[in-house]
């Protein structure tokens, strides 16, 4: 009901919102930028931010953007996992039929991958999100996995995705090696102010809305809550127009604001 109070055709504060639609904050165009590098040159990425500042999104993006005839994309969400469950996820998802022992898997996923990248011209792209919870044993390994003809070429790009932690986990002398091939790193900062204004204008313009019930107080008051974290932002704008709805208001004041505030934070 409040999408018809307020001449939204549909909610553009969703997650499930297109990725064609998506807003070019700084921080989305430096991370495609850094992506669309690194599909290139292939080796490791490292990609590190808060949770909820767009980090998953982008790489959405990313993902929709290559072309599935010449990049495989696997994304890895699960990164919770032992050794033995890594290697059969991975095999798994390379269409192998997983061996019992880790040494037959460790060689059948080496030689997959230099199958499709060599001889079928196919980039294996592993996103590996959430990469912060990931064991030293699974780290460890990953150097290994994708050292190839002795550490001489790259036939895969492999992307490690997370919070901040994993800078600090990674920075570990255990893993210096494996830190020492990061060929392409970036940190997301979350949306500015100014860009937190642009991007609520934009996505009410996107469901037909065309006029702005929110105003500099209100902008600065949901920015001053959410820190740039766009999945906050979503959340705390959804909420004020379903309570302006409620409030049969034109124009969504601080008031309004500080409610959905209160109705946000975990009691």
């Amino acid at each position: 009901m409040y999408k018809t109070y307020w001449g939204m055709e549909f909610n553009p504060f969703s997650k499930a919102t297109s990725e064609k639609d998506h807003y070019a904050s700084d921080d989305f165009k430096q991370s495609l930028s850094r992506l669309n590098h690194l599909k290139k040159i292939k080796g490791l990425g490292l990609f590190t931010g808060l949770s909820g500042v767009g980090k998953t999104y982008s790489l959405r993006c990313f993902k929709d953007s290559l072309n599935p005839g010449i990049f495989k994309v696997i994304y890895m969400p699960m990164s919770t996992l032992t050794v033995q469950e890594f290697y059969r996820s991975l095999s798994y998802e390379l269409d192998i039929q997983p061996s019992f022992k880790k040494i037959d898997m460790f060689n059948d996923i080496q030689k997959r991958i230099i199958t499709l990248s060599r001889d079928k011209k196919i980039t294996p792209v592993i996103i590996i999100d959430e990469a912060q919870y990931l064991e030293t044993k699974v780290i460890n390994d990953l150097k290994i996995i994708f050292n190839f003809e002795m550490d001489s070429i790259n036939y895969a790009v492999l992307i490690l995705s997370g919070q901040p932690l994993l800078n600090n986990l990674l920075s570990k002398s255990v893993h210096e090696s494996l830190k020492q091939r990061i060929v392409i790193k970036y940190n997301y900062s979350g949306l500015t102010k100014s860009e937190t204004e642009a991007y609520i204008s934009s996505r009410l313009k996107l469901c037909g809305v065309t006029n702005n019930m929110f105003n500099t107080n209100t902008i600065e008051a949901i920015y001053g809550y959410c820190n740039g974290f766009p999945r906050v932002l979503n959340n705390i704008v959804e909420k004020c127009l379903m309570i302006g709805f409620q409030k049969k208001v034109k124009e969504i004041d601080t008031d309004i604001v500080m409610t959905a505030l209160n109705e946000t934070e975990l009691v």
